[in-house]
C-alpha cells in the first residue's frame, strides 16, 4: 500500500481537492530527501515518479497530473481534455475547468498560488517567483479563469508555503525594481543591514491578489527557509553548499 506523505491545505480552498506538500514521506535520498517531486532536479527519474505518484494518491488517485516548464515568467495557459499532458508548456501559471486533470506546481522558495471559483467550476495554479510576481502571474491566472467563465467575485485563493520575511534578504537594487513600479511597494520591505531589506514576498502577492479583485484570500504561512526537515529551500541549499535541492509540489483538482 502506498503511503500517504503529509500536505497542509487552505481554508478558503474547503471543498476542493488540494494540498501544499512538502519534502516528507517520498523516496529519495541525501539532500534531496524525501518527497522531491521536480522533475529536472538532481535526482533518479524513477523516485521522482514515485513521488508525484504519492502526492496524486493522496488526493485524487484516478487524476492526472498537469506540470509546466516554469520560467519564473508571468504566462498562464489554459489546460482541457485535449491537451498532452505529457508535453509540459513554458509557462508559470496554469487553468482549468476539466475534472479529472490535477494541476501542480514546484517551489523551493517560491510563492505557490492556488485559486478555486466553486460556482463556475474553474480552479488554476501559479508559481509566483519575484520575477513572475512583479510581472502580474498571478493577474494572469484570474484572466484565465475568467476565460473559464470565473468571476474574481467568487474566487478564492491560498498562498502556500515560500520563503518568509525573516529569511529573505535583498539588496537595494532589488527593492527599487518594485518600487519604481509601483511606490506603495515599499511597504513589503523591512531595512536590515547597509544596503540590504528584507523582502515579504507573500504579503506582496496577497496585495496583488486584493487588487485583483479577489477577496477570500488565504496564506498558509510557513517559512520554507527555516524549516529544513519538512520543505525544500533553494535559498539554504546554497547557503549549505548542498550539491542540489528538491522542490515540493502544491496541487489542485477538480474530482470527477
Amino acid at each position: 500500500m502506498t503511503s500517504h506523505p503529509p500536505f497542509v491545505t487552505a481554508p478558503t480552498l474547503a471543498g476542493v481537492a488540494h494540498g501544499f506538500f512538502g519534502r516528507q514521506g517520498g523516496v529519495s535520498t541525501g539532500d534531496l530527501a524525501s518527497l522531491n517531486t521536480g522533475i529536472g532536479s538532481d535526482d533518479d527519474p524513477a523516485l521522482i515518479q514515485e513521488n508525484r505518484h504519492r502526492v496524486i494518491a493522496s488526493l485524487s488517485p484516478q487524476a492526472a497530473l498537469a506540470g509546466l516548464y516554469q520560467v519564473h515568467g508571468a504566462d498562464c495557459v489554459i489546460i482541457d481534455e485535449q491537451s498532452d499532458l505529457g508535453q509540459r508548456p513554458q509557462a508559470d501559471a496554469m487553468a482549468t475547468r476539466t475534472a479529472g486533470i490535477m494541476l501542480g506546481i514546484l517551489t523551493a522558495d517560491c510563492v505557490p498560488v492556488l485559486f478555486w471559483d466553486a460556482k463556475a467550476g474553474v480552479i488554476a495554479a501559479a508559481h509566483a517567483g519575484w520575477k513572475g510576481a512583479l510581472a502580474g502571474v498571478t493577474d494572469n491566472s484570474i484572466a484565465a479563469m475568467q476565460s473559464l467563465g470565473a468571476s474574481p467575485d467568487n474566487i478564492c485563493a491560498a498562498i502556500g508555503p515560500c520563503i518568509g520575511r525573516a529569511s529573505y534578504e535583498v539588496d537595494d537594487s532589488f527593492v527599487a525594481r518594485f518600487t519604481a513600479a509601483d511606490p506603495a511597494n515599499e511597504r513589503f520591505f523591512v531595512a536590515h543591514k547597509q544596503g540590504h531589506a528584507m523582502f515579504d514576498i507573500a504579503a506582496y502577492v496577497a496585495a496583488r491578489l486584493a487588487q485583483a479583485g479577489i477577496k477570500r484570500i488565504a496564506m498558509t504561512g510557513q517559512d520554507t527557509y527555516a524549516a529544513p526537515t519538512e520543505y525544500f529551500s533553494y535559498r539554504r541549499a546554497c547557503h549549505q553548499n548542498e550539491n542540489s535541492y528538491g522542490r515540493q509540489l502544491s496541487v489542485i483538482v477538480l474530482e470527477s
